[in-house]
Protein backbone atom coordinates (compact mmCIF):
# COMPACT_ATOMS: atom_id res chain seq x y z
CA UNK A 1 0.00 0.00 0.00
CA UNK A 2 1.37 3.38 -1.13
CA UNK A 3 0.43 6.21 1.29
CA UNK A 4 0.17 9.40 -1.10
CA UNK A 5 0.19 12.92 0.36
CA UNK A 6 -1.47 15.13 -1.82
CA UNK A 7 -3.03 18.33 -3.49
CA UNK A 8 -4.81 18.86 -6.23
CA UNK A 9 -1.52 20.41 -8.24
CA UNK A 10 0.42 19.22 -11.13
CA UNK A 11 3.15 17.80 -9.47
CA UNK A 12 0.35 16.45 -7.42
CA UNK A 13 -1.59 14.76 -10.65
CA UNK A 14 1.98 13.28 -11.81
CA UNK A 15 1.85 10.98 -9.02
CA UNK A 16 -2.08 10.04 -9.33
CA UNK A 17 -1.06 9.34 -12.74
CA UNK A 18 1.01 6.52 -12.40
CA UNK A 19 -0.59 5.23 -9.45
CA UNK A 20 -3.67 4.63 -11.82
CA UNK A 21 -1.93 3.27 -14.25
CA UNK A 22 -0.26 0.83 -12.64
CA UNK A 23 -3.01 -0.15 -10.58
CA UNK A 24 -1.36 0.27 -7.76
CA UNK A 25 -3.79 0.36 -4.29
CA UNK A 26 -3.08 3.84 -2.27
CA UNK A 27 -4.62 6.01 0.20
CA UNK A 28 -4.96 9.59 -0.26
CA UNK A 29 -4.24 12.18 2.19
CA UNK A 30 -4.61 15.90 1.44
CA UNK A 31 -2.36 18.25 2.01
CA UNK A 32 -3.65 21.63 1.92
CA UNK A 33 -1.16 24.43 0.89
CA UNK A 34 -3.75 27.16 1.50
CA UNK A 35 -3.71 26.14 4.94
CA UNK A 36 -0.55 25.64 5.55
CA UNK A 37 -0.93 21.52 5.82
CA UNK A 38 2.74 21.63 4.46
CA UNK A 39 4.99 22.91 7.92
CA UNK A 40 3.19 20.24 10.35
CA UNK A 41 5.86 17.87 11.89
CA UNK A 42 4.45 14.95 10.38
CA UNK A 43 4.68 15.98 6.75
CA UNK A 44 7.82 17.68 7.02
CA UNK A 45 9.20 13.92 8.36
CA UNK A 46 8.57 13.03 4.98
CA UNK A 47 9.15 15.77 2.92
CA UNK A 48 11.63 18.34 4.13
CA UNK A 49 10.97 20.70 1.26
CA UNK A 50 7.90 21.37 2.54
CA UNK A 51 6.07 20.92 -0.93
CA UNK A 52 4.08 17.98 -2.36
CA UNK A 53 3.68 15.15 -3.43
CA UNK A 54 5.67 12.80 -1.14
CA UNK A 55 4.66 9.13 -0.49
CA UNK A 56 4.93 6.42 2.17
CA UNK A 57 6.05 2.84 0.47
CA UNK A 58 4.42 0.41 3.39
CA UNK A 59 5.71 -2.51 1.50
CA UNK A 60 8.97 -1.99 0.01
CA UNK A 61 10.79 -4.27 -2.62
CA UNK A 62 13.65 -5.00 -0.01
CA UNK A 63 10.88 -6.16 2.64
CA UNK A 64 12.04 -3.46 5.42
CA UNK A 65 10.33 -1.02 7.45
CA UNK A 66 8.39 1.86 5.29
CA UNK A 67 10.75 4.49 2.09
CA UNK A 68 9.49 7.93 2.12
CA UNK A 69 10.18 9.91 -1.57
CA UNK A 70 9.30 13.12 -1.40
CA UNK A 71 10.17 15.41 -5.29
CA UNK A 72 7.56 14.06 -8.05
CA UNK A 73 10.41 13.24 -10.25
CA UNK A 74 11.88 11.00 -7.71
CA UNK A 75 8.41 9.51 -6.37
CA UNK A 76 7.85 8.53 -10.44
CA UNK A 77 11.28 6.64 -10.54
CA UNK A 78 10.68 5.26 -7.43
CA UNK A 79 7.23 3.73 -8.52
CA UNK A 80 9.14 2.95 -11.81
CA UNK A 81 11.63 1.17 -10.58
CA UNK A 82 9.69 -0.95 -7.99
CA UNK A 83 6.74 -1.98 -10.41
CA UNK A 84 8.95 -2.11 -13.81
CA UNK A 85 6.68 -0.21 -15.72
CA UNK A 86 6.23 2.98 -17.54
CA UNK A 87 10.04 3.22 -17.70
CA UNK A 88 11.85 1.43 -20.89
CA UNK A 89 14.13 -1.55 -20.29
CA UNK A 90 16.55 -0.69 -22.39
CA UNK A 91 19.69 1.56 -21.39
CA UNK A 92 19.29 3.95 -24.28
CA UNK A 93 15.29 3.66 -23.32
CA UNK A 94 16.22 5.25 -19.60
CA UNK A 95 18.52 7.64 -20.53
CA UNK A 96 15.90 9.33 -22.69
CA UNK A 97 13.27 8.94 -20.25
CA UNK A 98 16.05 10.82 -17.63
CA UNK A 99 16.62 13.47 -19.88
CA UNK A 100 13.08 14.64 -20.47
CA UNK A 101 12.22 13.93 -16.52
CA UNK A 102 14.92 16.38 -15.82
CA UNK A 103 13.61 19.08 -18.34
CA UNK A 104 10.26 18.87 -16.93
CA UNK A 105 11.05 19.21 -13.66
CA UNK A 106 14.11 22.27 -14.33
CA UNK A 107 12.27 23.62 -16.74
CA UNK A 108 8.63 22.85 -17.67
CA UNK A 109 7.31 22.75 -14.48
CA UNK A 110 9.00 25.71 -12.98
CA UNK A 111 8.83 28.18 -15.97
CA UNK A 112 4.80 27.18 -16.40
CA UNK A 113 4.70 27.67 -12.47
CA UNK A 114 6.53 31.35 -12.98
CA UNK A 115 3.74 31.80 -15.86
CA UNK A 116 0.88 30.98 -13.10
CA UNK A 117 2.10 33.15 -10.45
CA UNK A 118 2.38 36.55 -12.16
CA UNK A 119 -0.27 35.79 -14.54
CA UNK A 120 -2.83 34.55 -12.15
CA UNK A 121 -1.61 34.92 -8.30
CA UNK A 122 1.11 38.06 -8.05
CA UNK A 123 -1.02 41.07 -6.66
CA UNK A 124 0.72 42.98 -8.63
CA UNK A 125 0.44 42.56 -12.38
CA UNK A 126 3.89 43.30 -13.80
CA UNK A 127 3.79 43.48 -17.76
CA UNK A 128 7.10 42.21 -18.11
CA UNK A 129 7.11 39.29 -16.20
CA UNK A 130 4.22 38.16 -17.06
CA UNK A 131 5.63 38.39 -20.88
CA UNK A 132 8.90 36.97 -19.62
CA UNK A 133 6.96 33.68 -18.60
CA UNK A 134 4.49 33.28 -20.93
CA UNK A 135 7.04 33.84 -23.90
CA UNK A 136 9.33 30.67 -22.13
CA UNK A 137 6.15 28.75 -21.73
CA UNK A 138 5.64 28.95 -25.26
CA UNK A 139 9.35 28.17 -26.45
CA UNK A 140 9.13 25.23 -24.26
CA UNK A 141 5.62 24.13 -25.63
CA UNK A 142 7.55 24.31 -29.14
CA UNK A 143 10.16 22.09 -27.89
CA UNK A 144 8.21 19.37 -27.28
CA UNK A 145 5.76 19.50 -29.74
CA UNK A 146 9.24 19.26 -32.33
CA UNK A 147 10.00 15.75 -29.81
CA UNK A 148 6.39 14.94 -30.45
CA UNK A 149 6.07 14.93 -34.35
CA UNK A 150 6.28 11.71 -35.99
CA UNK A 151 6.24 9.92 -32.33
CA UNK A 152 2.83 8.91 -29.89
CA UNK A 153 4.21 9.66 -27.06
CA UNK A 154 7.92 11.04 -25.83
CA UNK A 155 9.67 7.97 -26.30
CA UNK A 156 7.76 6.57 -29.04
CA UNK A 157 5.34 3.81 -28.63
CA UNK A 158 5.72 4.00 -25.49
CA UNK A 159 4.25 5.93 -22.61
CA UNK A 160 6.35 6.49 -19.92
CA UNK A 161 7.03 8.69 -16.94
CA UNK A 162 8.37 11.37 -19.10
CA UNK A 163 4.93 11.53 -20.66
CA UNK A 164 3.28 11.82 -17.26
CA UNK A 165 5.43 14.22 -15.98
CA UNK A 166 4.56 16.44 -18.70
CA UNK A 167 1.17 16.23 -18.85
CA UNK A 168 0.19 18.17 -15.74
CA UNK A 169 2.21 20.83 -16.96
CA UNK A 170 0.61 21.16 -20.23
CA UNK A 171 -2.54 23.87 -19.67
CA UNK A 172 -2.53 26.20 -22.82
CA UNK A 173 -5.65 28.24 -21.09
CA UNK A 174 -3.93 29.53 -18.21
CA UNK A 175 -0.25 29.89 -20.12
CA UNK A 176 -1.17 32.23 -23.04
CA UNK A 177 -0.90 29.24 -25.58
CA UNK A 178 -2.93 27.95 -28.62
CA UNK A 179 -3.00 24.28 -29.07
CA UNK A 180 -3.34 25.43 -32.77
CA UNK A 181 0.34 26.13 -32.86
CA UNK A 182 1.26 22.89 -31.29
CA UNK A 183 -0.53 20.02 -33.45
CA UNK A 184 1.83 17.53 -32.04
CA UNK A 185 1.47 18.52 -28.53
CA UNK A 186 -2.29 18.45 -29.12
CA UNK A 187 -2.74 14.98 -30.47
CA UNK A 188 -0.74 13.98 -27.82
CA UNK A 189 -2.49 16.09 -24.54
CA UNK A 190 -5.56 14.44 -26.16
CA UNK A 191 -4.43 11.00 -26.31
CA UNK A 192 -3.78 11.15 -22.54
CA UNK A 193 -6.85 13.18 -21.35
CA UNK A 194 -8.61 10.23 -23.28
CA UNK A 195 -7.08 7.28 -21.36
CA UNK A 196 -9.48 5.73 -18.54
CA UNK A 197 -6.36 6.31 -15.92
CA UNK A 198 -6.53 9.80 -16.53
CA UNK A 199 -10.07 10.01 -16.08
CA UNK A 200 -9.26 8.27 -12.80
CA UNK A 201 -6.62 10.11 -11.80
CA UNK A 202 -8.26 13.67 -12.41
CA UNK A 203 -11.95 12.38 -10.88
CA UNK A 204 -9.79 12.29 -7.35
CA UNK A 205 -9.36 16.17 -7.50
CA UNK A 206 -13.25 16.38 -7.16
CA UNK A 207 -12.95 14.41 -3.62
CA UNK A 208 -10.09 16.87 -2.16
CA UNK A 209 -10.22 20.17 -3.69
CA UNK A 210 -13.73 20.47 -5.15
CA UNK A 211 -13.56 23.83 -6.18
CA UNK A 212 -10.44 24.92 -7.29
CA UNK A 213 -9.70 28.71 -6.95
CA UNK A 214 -7.09 31.11 -8.75
CA UNK A 215 -8.20 34.42 -6.43
CA UNK A 216 -6.59 33.65 -3.23
CA UNK A 217 -6.54 35.69 0.18
CA UNK A 218 -3.77 37.75 1.61
CA UNK A 219 -3.12 34.82 4.23
CA UNK A 220 -3.32 32.17 1.76
CA UNK A 221 -0.51 34.77 -0.97
CA UNK A 222 1.98 34.63 2.24
CA UNK A 223 1.66 30.91 2.51
CA UNK A 224 2.10 30.24 -0.86
CA UNK A 225 4.43 32.91 -2.24
CA UNK A 226 6.11 34.56 0.80
CA UNK A 227 8.05 31.79 2.48
CA UNK A 228 12.10 32.25 3.29
CA UNK A 229 14.41 31.16 5.82
CA UNK A 230 12.06 30.95 8.80
CA UNK A 231 9.95 28.39 7.33
CA UNK A 232 12.57 25.91 7.76
CA UNK A 233 12.26 24.09 10.55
Amino acid sequence: MIDLYYWTTPNGHKITLFLEEAKIPYRLHAVNISKGDQFKPEFLAISPNNRIPAIVDNDPADGGKPISVFESGAILLYLAGKTGKFLPKTLRGQVEVLEWLMWQMGGLGPMNGQNHHFALYAPEKIPYAIDRYVKESGRLYGVLNKRLAGRDFILGKQYTIADMACYPWINPERQGQDFKDFPHLARWHAAIRARPATKRAYDRVKEINPVPRTVISDEERKLLFSQDKSVVR
